[in-house]
Protein backbone atom coordinates (compact mmCIF):
# COMPACT_ATOMS: atom_id res chain seq x y z
CA UNK A 1 0.00 0.00 0.00
CA UNK A 2 1.49 3.28 -0.86
CA UNK A 3 2.44 5.43 1.73
CA UNK A 4 0.17 8.01 1.70
CA UNK A 5 -3.38 5.81 0.76
CA UNK A 6 -2.13 4.16 4.12
CA UNK A 7 -1.91 7.38 5.86
CA UNK A 8 -5.96 8.17 4.35
CA UNK A 9 -6.65 5.12 5.41
CA UNK A 10 -5.37 5.28 8.97
CA UNK A 11 -7.04 8.82 8.98
CA UNK A 12 -10.29 7.80 7.81
CA UNK A 13 -10.53 4.62 9.75
CA UNK A 14 -9.87 7.15 13.02
CA UNK A 15 -12.79 9.45 12.17
CA UNK A 16 -14.76 6.95 11.23
CA UNK A 17 -14.64 4.90 14.89
CA UNK A 18 -14.84 8.30 16.68
CA UNK A 19 -18.00 9.01 14.84
CA UNK A 20 -19.22 5.38 16.06
CA UNK A 21 -18.71 5.92 19.41
CA UNK A 22 -20.32 9.53 19.66
CA UNK A 23 -23.22 8.07 18.42
CA UNK A 24 -23.21 5.48 21.32
CA UNK A 25 -22.65 8.86 23.52
CA UNK A 26 -24.85 11.05 22.84
CA UNK A 27 -27.42 12.01 19.67
CA UNK A 28 -26.78 15.36 19.28
CA UNK A 29 -22.96 15.03 19.28
CA UNK A 30 -23.42 12.03 17.00
CA UNK A 31 -25.15 14.32 14.06
CA UNK A 32 -22.23 16.90 14.44
CA UNK A 33 -19.70 14.59 14.37
CA UNK A 34 -21.40 12.81 11.76
CA UNK A 35 -21.93 15.96 9.50
CA UNK A 36 -18.52 16.77 9.95
CA UNK A 37 -16.63 13.79 9.04
CA UNK A 38 -19.28 14.07 5.58
CA UNK A 39 -18.78 17.71 4.40
CA UNK A 40 -15.19 17.93 5.75
CA UNK A 41 -13.46 14.72 6.54
CA UNK A 42 -14.65 12.99 2.94
CA UNK A 43 -13.79 15.97 0.71
CA UNK A 44 -10.10 16.28 2.52
CA UNK A 45 -9.56 12.69 2.12
CA UNK A 46 -10.70 12.47 -1.48
CA UNK A 47 -8.21 15.20 -2.32
CA UNK A 48 -5.55 13.60 -1.31
CA UNK A 49 -6.92 10.62 -3.20
CA UNK A 50 -7.30 12.69 -6.54
CA UNK A 51 -3.68 14.00 -6.77
CA UNK A 52 -3.55 16.79 -8.74
CA UNK A 53 -7.45 16.88 -9.35
CA UNK A 54 -9.32 20.30 -9.69
CA UNK A 55 -12.89 20.31 -10.80
CA UNK A 56 -15.42 18.16 -12.26
CA UNK A 57 -12.52 14.99 -11.37
CA UNK A 58 -12.35 15.99 -7.58
CA UNK A 59 -16.70 16.63 -7.86
CA UNK A 60 -16.78 13.21 -9.04
CA UNK A 61 -14.36 11.38 -6.25
CA UNK A 62 -16.33 13.21 -3.50
CA UNK A 63 -19.99 12.56 -4.71
CA UNK A 64 -18.74 8.54 -4.98
CA UNK A 65 -16.86 8.70 -1.67
CA UNK A 66 -19.97 10.23 0.27
CA UNK A 67 -22.25 7.64 -0.71
CA UNK A 68 -19.37 4.74 0.38
CA UNK A 69 -18.62 6.53 3.63
CA UNK A 70 -22.61 6.14 3.86
CA UNK A 71 -21.72 2.43 4.18
CA UNK A 72 -18.76 2.83 5.98
CA UNK A 73 -16.36 1.78 2.87
CA UNK A 74 -13.28 2.45 2.15
CA UNK A 75 -12.74 5.56 -0.05
CA UNK A 76 -12.06 5.50 -4.02
CA UNK A 77 -8.83 6.38 -5.36
CA UNK A 78 -8.75 8.86 -8.52
CA UNK A 79 -7.08 6.37 -11.48
CA UNK A 80 -5.54 8.64 -14.29
CA UNK A 81 -5.54 5.47 -16.43
CA UNK A 82 -9.40 5.28 -15.70
CA UNK A 83 -9.66 8.83 -16.34
CA UNK A 84 -8.45 8.81 -19.94
CA UNK A 85 -10.30 5.63 -21.04
CA UNK A 86 -13.80 7.58 -19.56
CA UNK A 87 -12.53 10.55 -21.40
CA UNK A 88 -11.84 8.61 -24.60
CA UNK A 89 -15.74 6.85 -24.65
CA UNK A 90 -16.77 10.09 -23.50
CA UNK A 91 -14.89 11.70 -27.04
CA UNK A 92 -16.86 9.16 -28.97
CA UNK A 93 -19.81 9.88 -27.54
CA UNK A 94 -19.62 13.82 -27.94
CA UNK A 95 -21.14 13.15 -31.20
CA UNK A 96 -24.17 11.64 -30.58
CA UNK A 97 -24.86 12.17 -27.05
CA UNK A 98 -26.26 7.88 -27.24
CA UNK A 99 -26.71 6.49 -23.78
CA UNK A 100 -24.66 3.57 -24.71
CA UNK A 101 -21.41 1.64 -22.72
CA UNK A 102 -18.12 1.26 -23.75
CA UNK A 103 -18.52 -2.82 -23.63
CA UNK A 104 -20.35 -5.32 -25.46
CA UNK A 105 -23.16 -7.01 -22.94
CA UNK A 106 -21.66 -9.30 -20.67
CA UNK A 107 -18.48 -8.65 -21.80
CA UNK A 108 -17.22 -6.13 -18.74
CA UNK A 109 -13.37 -5.53 -18.02
CA UNK A 110 -14.42 -2.47 -16.11
CA UNK A 111 -17.27 -1.30 -13.91
CA UNK A 112 -18.88 1.29 -15.90
CA UNK A 113 -21.87 3.77 -14.94
CA UNK A 114 -23.40 5.97 -17.79
CA UNK A 115 -25.41 9.16 -17.41
CA UNK A 116 -27.20 11.25 -20.44
CA UNK A 117 -28.96 15.00 -19.33
CA UNK A 118 -31.08 17.10 -21.45
CA UNK A 119 -29.29 20.57 -21.35
CA UNK A 120 -25.65 21.24 -20.58
CA UNK A 121 -25.77 22.34 -16.84
CA UNK A 122 -25.92 18.96 -15.84
CA UNK A 123 -22.72 17.93 -13.44
CA UNK A 124 -21.30 15.05 -11.56
CA UNK A 125 -23.38 15.66 -8.25
CA UNK A 126 -26.30 15.08 -10.48
CA UNK A 127 -25.39 11.86 -11.87
CA UNK A 128 -23.71 10.14 -9.11
CA UNK A 129 -27.20 11.48 -7.16
CA UNK A 130 -29.16 9.56 -9.69
CA UNK A 131 -27.16 6.63 -9.53
CA UNK A 132 -27.21 5.89 -5.93
CA UNK A 133 -30.71 6.82 -5.61
CA UNK A 134 -31.21 3.19 -7.02
CA UNK A 135 -30.24 2.15 -3.50
CA UNK A 136 -33.91 2.13 -3.09
CA UNK A 137 -34.25 -0.83 -5.50
CA UNK A 138 -31.64 -2.99 -4.00
CA UNK A 139 -32.18 -5.93 -1.81
CA UNK A 140 -29.66 -6.55 0.67
CA UNK A 141 -30.40 -10.32 1.16
CA UNK A 142 -30.86 -11.43 -1.61
CA UNK A 143 -28.39 -9.31 -3.85
CA UNK A 144 -30.62 -8.47 -6.02
CA UNK A 145 -32.84 -5.44 -7.87
CA UNK A 146 -36.18 -5.40 -7.09
CA UNK A 147 -38.22 -7.01 -10.05
CA UNK A 148 -38.31 -4.24 -13.28
CA UNK A 149 -35.76 -2.31 -11.36
CA UNK A 150 -32.34 -0.60 -11.84
CA UNK A 151 -29.65 -0.78 -8.68
CA UNK A 152 -26.49 -1.92 -10.84
CA UNK A 153 -25.49 1.98 -10.41
CA UNK A 154 -25.71 2.24 -7.07
CA UNK A 155 -24.23 -1.39 -6.21
CA UNK A 156 -20.80 -0.63 -8.33
CA UNK A 157 -20.35 2.78 -5.68
CA UNK A 158 -20.23 0.89 -2.72
CA UNK A 159 -18.64 -2.30 -4.01
CA UNK A 160 -16.28 -3.33 -1.21
CA UNK A 161 -13.39 -4.68 -3.09
CA UNK A 162 -14.10 -1.50 -5.80
CA UNK A 163 -10.78 0.83 -5.23
CA UNK A 164 -10.08 2.45 -8.32
CA UNK A 165 -12.01 5.38 -10.28
CA UNK A 166 -11.81 7.46 -13.42
CA UNK A 167 -14.64 9.60 -15.11
CA UNK A 168 -15.18 12.04 -17.41
CA UNK A 169 -17.98 14.70 -18.18
CA UNK A 170 -18.45 16.12 -21.91
CA UNK A 171 -21.45 18.41 -23.53
CA UNK A 172 -22.42 16.27 -26.93
CA UNK A 173 -22.59 18.07 -30.25
CA UNK A 174 -26.71 18.62 -29.32
CA UNK A 175 -26.07 20.43 -26.20
CA UNK A 176 -27.16 18.18 -24.04
CA UNK A 177 -24.39 16.32 -20.91
CA UNK A 178 -23.12 12.27 -20.73
CA UNK A 179 -20.96 11.41 -17.84
CA UNK A 180 -19.11 8.43 -17.96
CA UNK A 181 -17.89 6.85 -14.56
CA UNK A 182 -15.19 3.38 -14.97
CA UNK A 183 -13.80 1.20 -11.68
CA UNK A 184 -11.45 -1.16 -10.88
CA UNK A 185 -11.86 -4.00 -9.66
CA UNK A 186 -15.64 -3.89 -11.11
CA UNK A 187 -18.48 -4.66 -8.81
CA UNK A 188 -19.87 -8.38 -9.04
CA UNK A 189 -23.10 -8.45 -11.51
CA UNK A 190 -25.01 -11.02 -10.99
CA UNK A 191 -27.23 -13.09 -13.32
CA UNK A 192 -30.06 -10.93 -11.96
CA UNK A 193 -28.59 -8.09 -11.62
CA UNK A 194 -27.31 -7.15 -15.49
CA UNK A 195 -30.31 -7.65 -17.68
CA UNK A 196 -32.43 -4.91 -15.25
CA UNK A 197 -29.42 -2.78 -14.06
CA UNK A 198 -27.18 -2.45 -16.65
CA UNK A 199 -27.94 -3.01 -20.02
CA UNK A 200 -31.40 -1.82 -20.25
CA UNK A 201 -31.80 1.88 -21.82
CA UNK A 202 -34.23 3.30 -19.43
CA UNK A 203 -34.53 7.27 -18.54
CA UNK A 204 -35.81 8.42 -15.46
CA UNK A 205 -37.56 11.66 -15.43
CA UNK A 206 -36.02 14.58 -14.23
CA UNK A 207 -37.71 17.97 -14.42
CA UNK A 208 -39.26 19.72 -16.14
CA UNK A 209 -37.92 17.84 -19.81
CA UNK A 210 -34.70 16.56 -18.36
CA UNK A 211 -34.28 13.17 -18.20
CA UNK A 212 -31.04 10.96 -16.12
CA UNK A 213 -30.05 7.56 -16.07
Amino acid sequence: MRPQLLFVFIHFTILTTSTILATSQSPSLAEKTLKRVDNETIYKVSKQLCWGCLGESLQFLYQHNLVRAAKWELPLTWDSQLEKYASWWAGIRKADCKLQHSFPEYDFKLGENIYWGSGSTWTPTDAVSVWAGEEKYYDYEQNTCQEGQMCGHYTQIVWKTTRRIGCARVVCDDGDVFMTCNYDPPGFVSHNMSATCYHVTLFQRATNRSFKK
